[in-house]
């Protein structure tokens, strides 16, 4: 048996020698049109699986299946030849993002193309990407050493772009098979280009919609303005009652259970080499807004949030109609930090909702989805594991961060499987993911394949 210096050098210098091939199947994955949402391209997203699941075949995993789901399929590998060692889980996904609008694409969306030192085409980040980072990296020492330094096992789903719906149920009764000493994702971002980064918490989150109803049909606003109550300015009176003017949210009990940042926290990501001044540029806002007392990035990653994100009502087609609205509607969502709890702020916000709502409209209120918060203490093993394999793969000391999003299956895996999260984002934050030319930094994915080598023999050496 190799040592582990041994192992960790000739999976590595496998990993070098075998770039263009790796590229080419990286391409090869991406040209499918595995997009979740649209059900013509079912058929796509089953080839999809098979195809991952062929691949992991060919490198040597002990065993390797496409699940059925009640929707998509997620495909499981497994690789349990280290008697005493850790086992580690990586979860994936491999659906895209629907590709519209196609036109403004300066090349196909599912024929690679690289132009300088990028691989653009949909789902090149997010996230087939950075999961084929992980299978070629155990890849790498199956072809060359015949093992691996940990036990290993993969999740890689399909549905994850249309919400995941059915990858808790599948966590629940495939419990026991997947159970692991902790999960490792790539499925993020740097802190910067050529900044390496852990994240060790994300951001729950809670949506709703709200539909308020006056008069039984759309009315004349000559005739009827000024003696039926108009929704949207009942809405829009509503809506104004949920934060004050520094963005501090208004509805009673919504901080009761937030963990505030403490000192040490605050100090660490003071540190970050954050431009505000380039955030600004960036975005093409004059300043920033928020709550007061707070950083940017504070507010970005470690307070909730309570946001609108769509309002709609009335006539708003070309031209002018005098109509008094029948109805107006909006859409809104709160990004939780630990320890609040969704349905809970969920309770909370309709609550004051109905309390704030007039009897001249009928008011609805729809929960749409829900997840929680997740952290993973930075003195864990696996994280400290990961900050020495993205120092020795990038040649920089990584640094820590939260992310404002929320990977809902995170939560999922502490609370079924008992297991923290390693996320290791191998993309950059204008990716432009979801929009038209995805795009994944050639660097980025070389050096993430050296990282996890040295990762599986970091976590061999704990």
């Amino acid at each position: 048996m190799a040592s582990s210096n041994n192992a960790r050098e000739s999976a590595l210098t496998f990993a070098r020698s075998e770039q263009g091939r790796c590229l080419d199947e990286l391409k090869a994955f991406l040209r499918i049109p595995s997009v979740s949402t649209e059900s013509r391209h079912a058929a796509d997203v089953r080839h999809c699986a098979e195809f991952v699941a062929a691949d992991l075949r060919r490198m040597g995993m002990q065993r390797v299946e496409v699940m059925p789901t009640g929707g998509h399929p997620s495909v499981y590998a497994e690789w349990l030849g280290a008697p005493g060692q850790p086992t580690a889980l990586v979860y994936g996904h491999y659906d895209v993002q629907p590709v519209d609008p196609e036109n403004l694409w300066t090349t196909p969306p599912f024929e690679p193309s690289e132009r300088e030192g990028y691989l653009y085409a949909r789902g090149s980040s997010d996230d087939k990407g950075q999961t084929h980072i992980h299978l070629k990296a155990a890849e790498a020492y199956l072809k060359t050493v015949g093992r691996l330094p940990i036990n290993l096992k993969f999740i890689i789903e399909g549905e994850e772009e249309v919400g995941s719906e059915h990858l808790p149920a599948l966590i629940r009764a495939e419990r026991e098979r997947l159970r692991a000493d902790f999960v490792v994702i790539s499925d993020g971002a740097m802190f910067d280009r050529g900044v390496p980064a852990i994240c060790y918490a994300l951001r729950g989150l809670a949506y709703w919609q709200i539909d308020l109803v006056g008069p039984n049909a759309d009315l004349h606003s000559g005739v009827y303005g000024g003696s039926v109550a108009n929704p949207i300015e009942v809405l829009a009176h509503m809506l104004a009652t949920l934060k004050d003017d520094q963005g501090r949210i208004l509805v009673p009990g919504f901080y009761d259970d937030v963990r505030d940042i403490d000192p040490a926290e605050r100090a660490q990501l003071a540190r970050l080499p954050f431009d505000e001044e380039k955030f600004k540029r960036d975005l093409g806002v004059e300043e920033v807004f928020g709550e007061a007392g707070y950083t940017t990035l504070e507010r970005r990653g470690a307070r909730p949030t309570l946001e609108l994100n769509g309002i709609w009502g009335g006539f708003t087609g070309e031209g002018s109609k005098t109509v008094l609205p029948s109805r107006a509607s909006a859409k809104l969502s709160s990004r939780l930090v630990p320890n609040q709890d969704p349905d809970r702020i969920g309770d909370l916000v309709e609550a004051h909702l109905r309390k704030v709502c007039p009897p001249t409209v009928k008011i609805s209120f729809t929960r749409m989805a829900g997840a929680h918060p997740a952290l993973t203490p930075l003195d864990h093993p696996a994280v400290k594991a990961a900050e020495r394999a993205l120092q020795q793969a990038f040649g920089k000391q990584p640094v820590y961060e939260r992310e404002g999003g929320t990977i809902p299956v995170v939560a999922t895996f502490a609370r079924e499987l008992g297991a923290p999260t390693v996320l290791l984002g191998f993309g950059l934050n204008d990716d432009h993911l979801h929009a038209p030319n995805e795009r994944f930094l050639l660097e980025n994915y070389f050096g993430g394949i050296r990282t996890v080598i040295a990762l599986l023999d970091e976590l061999a050496k704990q």
